[in-house]
């Protein structure tokens, strides 16, 4: 979440010793096909469970307490199933009340509010590909919804040299607005790396179920809502801080009451508040080691050009034909090959509209590529995606470098 929370470090202690930016400068944005789909997730929970009952203790745990958790926030979270339970038609429902049932304590006080806090701690972590959930948020002013991660070092480095991704955050006085962010050494509390994107036509994100993620590389990471990407951070974007996203994280879920952003409830807020999750899926990042065609906008195949091996023969898009023009191999190394050459950007260009070509393999950047589990194939080098070439997906349609849009025409489905 936004701020700074010291109690957590303490609460991710607890659970183990129990055994348990810069926005995308591009076109409107364009929904991006689901890259990922074919996948079975590394984890996920589909909320499958009777009505009333607890969320699975082998897949999270609670945080308990109501210090303020870092953020002068009102509620005190709880491990009951008033607070979060499942629906019994596949959904995690977490409840905010307004009420104190057991005379729990407050940092300002008696607690004036319940809600709960889950997280993967001790049971799921990974380090990148695809972190994504369905949920329908609550709604007024002082709710404060988040979807979010949490570096697994966290004990022994604190916060925020572990590192936070905000996956989704939402204050109520902004009814359509998402939030993702994310917070380092140098960046944080209330200055992260950080981007929004707002529903058109006044639409509530409380209205409807939305889907929220990240696709998680090495060297990137890139926010998401129903497919439109709108949000994107690298190394360059820290300032020289250092880049602390390159380990595995925990996943959490929670409704905070309150706080220093989002103020406090009014009379406008009614209670009780729900957020409602259908699922949380991650999945890995694809590509090392596969080999096959890698399919494209129009549906076509990325092709070396006449099948050609000269140094500097260009790569396009063609009909599906099965031959080694399209036979690609995704090498552990970084690169992608066909013919016994790499896939290559021209000059060693990082310049939006930089052609791609083969040519022999030399270990530059220029031969470096990493596939999000979103279906973007990204060359750290110049952080640009292969991209056919305005939009084109005729015969011969060259494929290019460009900034990473989510657009369609970057998208590809790469070998298994």
């Amino acid at each position: 979440m936004r701020l700074s929370r010291p109690l957590v470090a303490a609460a991710v202690l607890a659970i183990a010793a129990a055994g348990t930016g810069t926005a995308l400068a591009t076109s409107p944005p364009r929904t991006a096909p689901a890259a990922h789909a074919a996948a079975a997730p590394t984890w996920s929970d589909d909320f499958n469970g009777p009505a009333g009952s607890a969320p699975d203790a082998g897949r999270w745990a609670h945080d308990i307490g109501g210090g303020g958790w870092g953020n002068q926030e009102l509620e005190y979270y709880t491990d009951s199933t008033s607070n979060a339970a499942l629906d019994g038609n596949g959904h995690l429902v977490i409840t905010a009340r307004r009420e104190n049932p057991a005379g729990y304590g407050c940092w300002y006080g008696s607690c004036q509010y319940t809600s709960a806090r889950l997280l993967t701690s001790g049971r799921f972590t990974q380090a990148y590909g695809r972190f994504e959930a369905s949920i329908k948020i609550p709604r007024g002013q002082g709710m404060w919804p988040a979807f979010w991660m949490l570096g697994d070092n966290i004990g022994s480095v604190g916060w925020p040299n572990s590192g936070e991704i905000d996956v989704m955050e939402n204050i109520g006085r902004e009814p359509g607005t998402v939030h993702g962010s994310l917070h380092g050494p140098g960046y944080s509390g209330g200055n992260p790396l950080t981007g929004s994107y707002t529903l058109p036509n006044g639409a509530a994100l409380a209205d409807a179920f939305h889907t929220y993620a990240v696709d998680w590389t090495p060297d990137s990471v890139t926010f998401s809502i129903d497919g439109i990407q709108y949000e994107r951070h690298t190394p360059a974007d820290t300032n020289g801080n250092p880049w602390v996203f390159n380990h595995p994280f925990f996943i959490l879920l929670n409704v905070a009451v309150g706080g220093t952003w989002p103020g406090s409830p009014d009379g406008s807020t009614s209670f009780p508040q729900q957020m409602v999750v259908d699922y949380v899926h991650v999945f890995s990042s694809g590509g090392g080691g596969s080999t096959g065609a890698i399919t494209g906008y129009g549906g076509k195949c990325v092709d070396v050009q006449y099948s050609n091996t000269a140094n500097g023969t260009p790569i396009q898009l063609w009909d599906c034909n099965g031959s080694g023009a399209q036979r690609w191999t995704f090498g552990t190394d970084g690169t992608i090959q066909a013919l016994g050459k790499c896939m290559d950007v021209t000059a060693g260009s990082t310049a939006n509209g930089a052609k791609v070509q083969l040519y022999d393999c030399n270990g530059t950047g220029a031969q470096q590529w990493r596939v999000s589990a979103a279906g973007d194939i990204v060359n750290p080098q110049s952080n640009r995606c292969l991209d056919a070439t305005d939009w084109g997906s005729a015969n011969g349609t060259r494929l290019q470098i460009w900034d990473c849009s989510g657009g369609a025409n970057q998208k590809w489905q790469v070998p298994a």
